[in-house]
């Protein structure tokens, strides 16, 4: 909620008030010289993040803790089985105990936090979630509700070193739409669903409005550190893009509501691409009757949920 902690949302009401918040507000925008340069840009921007060491496509796995010691490593008798040839077969034990989570490493085994070999460490203090590495591993504790697993990265990840991005559709400028919040009058708490069925609760500044070949749509918009985050659904997924949806950072409205929404900018969310994640759903608000022919289409040779 930091952007509109900081701003006053008054004005942007009393313009809709004012004005009606008219349908000549909307339609396509237009959009700068170097359009296509910029939309490139983003697109090695996202390249470049889904291929860091510690991002989605590296994401090997979440190993599940019960309570007590949980053995780890790559063998066949250990509780949580790492991938075989990236530890030894007995590197150590977890102990979840009272919420609180110690790695005690065994004798021969090198693992690191920082780039300083340590042989016991919490991993979680009910706060606080250290990383640590051993060669091309890293990992630290992951928390969903009432469970804690170790969210296990391997760089070393020929495939993901290889990505070029995902498919998509042809640069469209025509998607290129001019939209207008509308804020909530009151703080509005939404309830978003989960892949896995779980339920949580999201803080939504307001709606978007924009128009697709004369009619107007209205999405939920959720606050994101970097713009209005927007989890919408189209007739595409049944298709040519990814089933559950898809996800958008637009800018934060100016002051009188204004803003664009560019579905050039629309891209899969990564339970599309990885089993081991647990993206949010669009809210039924936010399924759009029409086909959004822009951004990303659904990921070609990667698993997904």
């Amino acid at each position: 909620m930091k952007y509109f902690q900081n701003i006053t949302l008054l004005p942007i009401i009393m313009t809709c008030l004012i004005t009606g918040c008219s349908n000549g507000d909307l339609g396509q925008a237009p959009v700068p010289e170097n359009y296509e340069e910029t939309i490139n840009e983003w697109k090695e921007y996202r390249i470049d993040v889904l291929k860091g060491p510690t991002n989605w496509l590296r994401l090997d796995g979440i190993y599940w803790l019960e309570e007590g010691e949980n053995r780890f490593g790559s063998g066949d008798d250990q509780d949580l089985r790492l991938p075989e040839g990236t530890i030894p077969e007995h590197a150590g034990v977890v102990i979840l105990e009272d919420g609180i989570i110690t790695m005690k490493v065994a004798n021969g085994v090198k693992i690191t936090h920082e780039g300083e070999a340590v042989t016991e460490m919490i991993l979680y203090d009910g706060e606080n979630r250290p990383r640590v590495e051993h060669d091309d591993l890293e990992w630290f504790i992951d928390t969903r509700g009432d469970r804690h697993g170790i969210r296990l990265y391997n760089k070393d990840n020929p495939k993901a070193d290889a990505f070029e991005g995902f498919p998509a559709y042809p640069l469209d400028e025509n998607w290129h739409l001019k939209a207008r919040f509308i804020p909530h009058t009151d703080s509005t708490t939404m309830t978003v669903d989960n892949v896995i069925g779980e339920r949580v609760e999201r803080y939504s500044p307001g709606n978007v409005e924009f128009e697709i070949d004369g009619e107007i749509f209205s999405l939920i918009a959720f606050e994101a550190s970097s713009g209005l985050f927007i989890i919408f659904s189209d007739e595409t997924n049944r298709t040519e893009t990814y089933h559950a949806g898809r996800y958008m950072i637009i800018p934060f409205p100016d002051e009188n509501g204004k803003t664009i929404i560019d579905f050039n900018k629309a891209y899969n969310p990564p339970c599309a691409f990885n089993v081991h994640t647990t993206c949010q759903l669009p809210p039924p608000q936010n399924r759009i009757d029409a086909a959004i022919t822009a951004g990303e289409k659904r990921p070609v040779d990667w698993e997904g949920i």
